[in-house]
């Protein structure tokens, strides 16, 4: 009996991975953003051969390390920073990786699981995981030692590397919504500021270890960073070189759970990014409708009433989301403190290092209308005596003395602190808020006399093309004439202390406030009248840009 076959059905083909797809996806995009210019392609090229250049002689720093005391601080510390780079990377350049947006896959049937491992393998794909896992296996190769080492840092150079990876990840997905906002933009536009301030820290320390005598003294560092994943990892390496099997094994566990914990916490954060809605602008709305029905908010309730207090506010509003006027803010604020103390930690500072900040802070004042750029011309339409110019132009000190003098209190006792110089703190502090005020009330005659415009469509540009020697006249033309004008209180500090007659620097105090005042209340009654009397071509100063 004959069998009648059946029709056959050919097997659908296996689907592929979803791993393997987004590999292919992210060379993909990777060789088709090279073929769209060759400039991109030469940057490439030439940041893959620095990058491999760099590597290699850390690698060769490495091994020539190998068996030294200072191996072990060196490799768990640099591992360390490489880590934290990790972590600040997505804050700082939030473009740095469009290719894995997650909010491009949002609209895809993907489950979180396979997804985030799919995510993860991709990002393994690139420069700066490359680099990473050759950094790790040169401090690796330091550490390693025994057959028990070298099993050891087979296991924690990929751990590194993957943890490093998933923390970028996982901060760039739990702040995506930031960074693609304006106050990610503000983020990014303030990075050059945080380069600055780190390069003054890796200053001070490489200082600090000249002096100290060697690596070394960087072992209590060490000793701590070598239980934070991931250094852990490598400090896995050392304790099973000598061999402390228990604690390396504890190390490991260590990066191992904090590696699980970063793929965790990246997963809920994509789940919530793709099922719950963006509700920043309603959230904003409501914030909004909250501050027009009790007054303004919090802000508008401790300022004065009437146009000084709204003057006062819409200052201290530009101050907080005006990304260029951030950028000056913070910029003052930090390093007015950090070079002072930075100097006096050296030794080689003195209380009257807090002068500084008083000069930082003072340049706030500098160009008032060209910070309002195109939108001066609204705040015009309100002046047109010079009383109303006089109410605007205080307004605006105000509002700058309201952060600037406790700042300027607060970085001189620091300094006074840590030196110990509590005599002479009085003596400082007066001369350093006389500096202010003899800053303040330049930087007010210059605002009315140069004003420039500030580009708002560039984040590297300051000044509008052509008015760069207004800017020059008006920034160190004022600082000269602030200088100048608080010599009497410098004076009259050189001789109290040439004199040896130090216990009389109180009465600066005193002094310094009441000169620094009336310095403000000068250059106020001369700017308020050239105001009024140069509106319109301060006008077409600022919005030239």
């Amino acid at each position: 009996m004959s069998t009648v076959a059946s029709p056959t059905t050919t097997d659908a083909p296996a689907a592929p991975s979803l791993t393997s797809v987004f590999v292919r996806l992210k060379l993909s995009l990777l060789r088709n953003g090279l073929r769209q210019s060759g400039g991109r392609t030469a940057a490439y090229v030439l940041s893959s051969v620095f990058g491999t250049l760099l590597s290699a002689v850390l690698i060769l720093v490495f091994v020539l390390l190998r068996g030294e005391s200072g191996a072990y601080p060196v490799a768990v510390l640099t591992v360390g920073v490489t880590a934290l780079s990790w972590a600040v990377m997505p804050l700082f350049v939030p473009g740095g990786d469009e290719t894995l947006d997650p909010t491009r896959l949002v609209m895809l049937p993907l489950r979180p699981r396979p997804l985030v491992r799919a995510l993860l393998v991709a990002s393994l794909v690139g420069i700066g995981p490359v680099l990473t896992f050759l950094l790790s296996v040169g401090a690796a190769l330091s550490l390693a030692h025994g057959a028990a080492g070298t099993l050891v840092a087979v296991l924690a150079v990929p751990l590194t590397t993957l943890t490093c990876v998933a923390l970028s990840r996982a901060v760039a997905a739990a702040n995506v919504r930031l960074l693609t906002s304006r106050r990610g933009r503000d983020l990014a536009l303030l990075s050059g500021l945080i380069i600055a301030v780190g390069m003054q820290v890796v200053n001070f320390g490489a200082q600090r270890l000249s002096r100290a005598g060697g690596l070394e003294s960087l072992e209590p560092a060490a000793k701590v960073v070598g239980w934070l994943p991931p250094a852990a990892a490598l400090g896995a390496v050392d304790s099973a070189s000598v061999g402390d099997h228990a604690v390396a094994a504890a190390r490991l566990l260590l990066t191992a759970a904090m590696l699980v914990a970063l793929v965790y916490w990246w997963q809920r954060s994509l789940v919530r990014l793709m099922v719950e809605p963006d509700g920043s602008t309603i959230g904003a709305a409501g914030d909004a409708g909250a501050g027009e029905k009790d007054g303004g908010g919090r802000l508008g309730r401790i300022l004065p009433d009437g146009r000084t207090g709204a003057i006062m506010e819409r200052s201290l509003r530009y101050a907080w989301r005006d990304p260029k006027t951030k950028a000056a803010w913070v910029s003052s604020l930090a390093i007015g403190l950090i070079v002072p103390l930075f100097n006096v930690y050296q030794g080689v500072g003195s209380v009257y290092w807090a002068c500084f900040a008083s000069g930082m802070l003072g340049v706030l004042m500098y160009n008032q209308f060209g910070q309002d750029a195109s939108a001066f011309w609204m705040v015009a339409q309100t002046i047109s005596t010079t009383a109303d110019a006089f109410v605007e132009l205080r307004a605006r000190i105000l509002a700058v003395l309201s952060v600037t003098v406790p700042y300027t209190v607060l970085v001189t006792v620091l300094t006074a602190a840590v030196l110990g110089a509590w005599s002479r703190l009085p003596g400082a502090l007066g001369l350093a808020l006389g500096l202010l005020g003899a800053m303040v009330g330049t930087g007010a005659v210059t605002s009315a006399n140069f004003p420039y415009s500030i580009p708002q469509d560039s984040g590297y540009k300051n000044v509008a093309p052509g008015q760069a020697g207004l800017a020059w006249i008006s920034i160190f033309g004022g600082m000269f004439s602030g200088a100048v004008l608080c010599s009497p209180l410098i004076a009259v500090t050189l001789y109290l202390h040439f004199s040896d007659r130090e216990s009389l620097l109180w009465v600066l105090l005193p002094a310094g406030a009441l000169y620094g005042a009336l310095l403000v209340l000068v250059g106020l009654k001369l700017a308020a009248p050239r105001t009024a009397k140069r509106l319109p071509e301060i006008l077409a100063a600022v919005s030239k840009g």
